[in-house]
């Protein structure tokens, strides 16, 4: 059951920070944070950014908790695909959420 766990684990995160992020979007949209200043950006853009970074972060710890002695599964098929899809996460992440955290934008349509 670990080795299931191992497997799913890196594309579950990569979906639940997409999700989150793109909520994150939403709200800020909502909130007002583009017309907020913060550190020569906006309070959107900064949260975005570091969202996205900590986002990039957890995936990068999960790839290397599934290469340690410790997580890893033991040697074949459940060691390989593990480590396959955690970088799949981060190229994932970095690929999909890229866009959103460094040029998007609030629009209002209509």
């Amino acid at each position: 059951m670990k080795d299931v766990l191992r497997i799913l684990l890196p594309l579950l995160v990569w979906l639940a920070s997409f999700s989150a992020i793109y909520g994150l979007h939403g709200i800020g949209c909502a909130a007002g944070w583009p017309d907020v200043a913060l550190a020569g950006s906006s309070l959107f853009r900064l949260a975005l950014l570091a969202a996205w970074i900590a986002a990039i972060v957890l995936q990068v710890a999960i790839l290397i908790a599934l290469r340690s002695t410790r997580f890893r599964a033991d040697e074949g098929f459940a060691y390989r695909v593990s480590v396959a899809l955690a970088w799949v996460g981060v190229v994932a992440i970095l690929w999909t959420l890229f866009p959103l955290a460094t040029v998007a934008e609030c629009r209002v349509m209509g």
